[in-house]
């Protein structure tokens, strides 16, 4: 199993042993179940109404991204920049106009916001792919209240459970892990297929 720490100066164990014991147990339940093959795929709760590709390749497209960014020590509920680019990536690599966009996501509940923050999506005409957000209850910086599943379809129909802000002109910072891993594992895994 690969795992990527989150700093780049340590490994995954000497940054477990510098962080507190919560972030420490999640970790280690997170490794727990990868190594039991049973890490959330976003598939299983996708809300589907993409005309793009066939239902199948959307599934397996997202659940091979999902795969690649949660080798991350935390998971992947931080990695939706990485995750988008990738899925971006991917989905020109198969002759579709994609972009990952940067942004805020703003998050209801009975129309009222209860969280916001810098979030990444994949536009592709007039189609979203909100994809990484089955995981965000991993994330400790997230309220318990926020349930939202991964979107792809039109973006006039995008839930009312969020809304997708972007941020024109905004770029992600280089990522190595995705430049020198997870892009060139993607892109062979499509070629072959």
């Amino acid at each position: 199993m690969r795992e990527i720490s989150p700093a780049h100066n340590l490994s995954s164990d000497e940054y477990l042993r510098k962080v507190p014991e919560t972030a420490r147990r999640s970790a280690e339940r997170i490794r727990t179940e990868k190594e039991a093959g049973l890490r959330p795929r976003p598939s299983t709760s996708l809300l589907d109404y993409s005309e793009l590709l066939s239902t199948g390749a959307r599934a397996v497209l997202l659940d091979r991204v999902a795969s690649l960014v949660d080798e991350n020590l935390f998971g992947r509920s931080e990695m939706c920049m990485q995750f988008a680019e990738l899925l971006a990536r991917a989905l020109r690599l198969r002759g579709l106009p994609a972009r990952y966009v940067l942004g805020t996501a703003m998050y209801f509940s009975e129309g009222n916001e209860i969280f916001r923050w810098n979030h990444a999506w994949v536009r592709v005409g007039e189609e979203v792919i909100d994809g990484n957000v089955d995981v965000l209850v991993e994330n400790p910086l997230v309220p318990a209240r926020v349930r939202v599943v991964p979107y792809w379809g039109p973006i006039s129909q995008i839930p009312a459970d969020r809304r997708l802000r972007s941020d024109v002109g905004a770029t992600s910072p280089p990522d190595t892990d995705l430049d020198t891993v997870w892009w060139p594992e993607l892109r062979a895994s499509l070629q072959s297929s």
